[in-house]
């Protein structure tokens, strides 16, 4: 189980920061072995991440995974430009020019951005989707140099295909494995020129502009304008940093970036729960310093490294808990603030958020499409409207522009940021106060995740389990009412299992990353009961996965 540590949320210190040389420098001097299981390439939900210190995240990497993607999109007819963006993080610069140098030896038309400045993942989504609309040939497609919220020390590197989003399992385990059979075969196959050949061979895109002047197409700019709102935003020393200041100007917003830093050390950041410098934007410890601002402001943002995440503080409850925002921005534009949308838009969750998305879907009259963790599963929904909203309890969402037509289809942590603006304005509370009020309509549901350890081989058991596999019949004094191993929304397979009662639920699956598996559980019946259900779940799971 996680334990906090007693430094959590206080200001990092010298000895919490990292050298930015030594990590540079082992990028490009350390190489993967490929019989190594912790150094191959392998993609999450987030793309290919991990740190060059422990020489998981290194030159050889980049090269072969941009290498695989170009012969990927090769095979797959994708013949138009590729975007190329990457946040403030020390490793993604070097990996960014490593791209460069695979992607134009590949003879790929590579965009990239006319500021040479820092690519919010939205950003890139939103460049690809432009590019693409009306289009069957000619294709663009994306990578994101990213490894999001992760600390310091940590890369990351992910594809988005010609949808815009996040690549799905069919992409990425070709592209990995591509990748590890040309590390494998000591990068012979991998084409590259020199940076400055390659860095002269891209054109210039302005990402940040073709952006920012068409947000009044997804968010009530005018509306937040006029109302006066008095914003702060925290880019948390990321991506968005260029972006919130042109936000304001361009659109007359009465905003504040509070910290317009950049230090690939975060040095500015407090610690997160574990002691770690972590830009997560959901973390009361992480955002500690924004909380404590929050009395300057009508409501206060933050976004993680690649600004697709949001974390919304207001003066009267602090920072929101993600669930309980998800849940207060579909009643806002499900419930009248979009009359462009289509009848028959849908609410997108992944089936670990709160369920107080179902409550609030049910009152709306609004169908619910419960999906796998992973934004990717919201990617074709929002490109054909049917989806107006995908959000999951990990603050990451997006929505529909105010026509009814695709805005993004990966994370938007920007315009999550804004609609808590456009939300004030436009009715003149906050939305921790418009969540009190469902809460008095459906209940106070109490929410929580732990960690619990698991070897390789536990793991893979939890993830391939079945309803058989779950011998209980009741959760904490109440009769199991489901036991789920697929999506309702799209029969996908869940890597785990999800128990529901009448007033609960929990779901426990495998992490990608870490040799443990998480319990996500959430009861209406208080913080005690909740606790009943994380022991039970914690029973049910352990003796499921007790022959494995």
């Amino acid at each position: 189980m996680d334990l906090m540590t007693e430094r959590a949320g206080r200001p990092a210190e010298p000895g919490d920061l990292v050298d930015l040389a030594h990590i540079v420098t082992a990028y490009y001097t350390l190489k993967p072995d490929p019989h190594v299981v912790e150094q191959r390439v392998a993609f999450g939900t987030s793309g290919h991440r991990g740190s060059s210190l422990a020489t998981a995240f290194n030159e050889d990497h980049i090269a072969a995974t941009t290498q695989a993607i170009c012969e990927y999109r090769a095979q797959q007819g994708f013949d138009g430009p590729l975007f190329i963006g990457r946040d403030t993080h020390a490793l993604s610069e070097p990996a960014w020019a490593t791209a460069l140098e695979v992607l134009v030896a590949n003879d790929v038309d590579v965009l990239v951005d006319d500021r040479d400045g820092y690519t919010p993942t939205p950003a890139v989504s939103h460049a690809i989707l432009r590019a693409n609309r009306g289009k069957r040939t000619g294709l663009a497609d994306g990578i994101v140099v990213t490894p999001s919220h992760n600390p310091p020390a940590d890369g990351g590197f992910k594809y988005n295909p010609p949808h815009g989003g996040p690549a799905d399992s069919d992409a990425t385990s070709v592209i990995a494995a591509r990748a590890n059979e040309l590390i494998a075969g000591g990068l012979t196959d991998v084409r590259r020129v020199p940076f400055s050949r390659a860095r002269a061979a891209c054109r210039p895109y302005d990402f940040l502009g073709t952006y920012v002047d068409d947000l009044p197409h997804v968010v009530d700019l005018e509306a937040i304008a006029a109302s006066g709102v008095r914003i702060g935003a925290d880019p948390l020393g990321g991506a968005s940093v260029a972006y919130w200041e042109a936000i304001g100007e361009r659109h007359g917003l009465d905003l504040t970036v509070v910290n317009p830093v950049v230090d690939g050390t975060f040095r500015f950041m407090t610690l997160d729960w574990d002691g770690k410098i972590r830009m997560d934007c959901s973390s009361p410890d992480a955002m500690a310093s924004l909380i404590a601002q929050r009395e300057r402001f009508d409501v206060s943002t933050g976004n993680d490294a690649d600004s697709d995440r949001h974390g919304i503080v207001t003066p009267d409850a602090g920072l929101m808990n993600p669930n309980h925002y998800l849940a207060v921005a579909i009643e806002h534009l499900f419930g009248g603030a979009r009359p462009g949308w289509p009848g028959r838009a849908q609410i997108g969750k992944t089936l670990v958020s709160s369920s107080m998305v179902d409550r609030v879907a049910a009152e709306l009259g609004r169908p619910l499409v419960e999906v796998p963790v992973g934004f990717k599963w919201f990617v074709p929904g929002l490109v054909d409207g049917s989806l107006g909203f995908g959000g999951e309890e990990s603050a990451g969402a997006s929505f529909l522009r105010r026509d009814g037509s695709v805005w993004t289809t990966d994370k938007d942590g920007i315009i999550l940021a804004l609609l808590a603006s456009e939300i004030i304005a436009t009715t003149g509370s906050t939305p921790s106060v418009l969540y009190r009020r469902l809460v008095e309509r459906h209940g106070d549901p109490a929410y929580a995740r732990i960690d619990a350890p698991a070897d390789r081989a536990q793991k893979a058991r939890l993830a391939s389990l079945s309803s058989d596999d779950v011998e209980a019949t009741e959760l904490a004094g109440e009769p199991i009412t489901a036991v789920l191993t697929e999506a309702p929304g799209n029969g996908a397979a869940i890597g785990g299992v999800k128990v529901t009662t009448e007033s609960a639920w929990f779901a426990a699956r495998p992490s990608g990353t870490e040799d443990v598996y998480k319990i996500y559980a959430e009861s209406f019946r208080g913080p005690e009961h909740l606790a009943e259900v994380q022991a039970a779940a914690k029973s049910v799971v352990d003796t499921a996965l007790a022959d494995a």
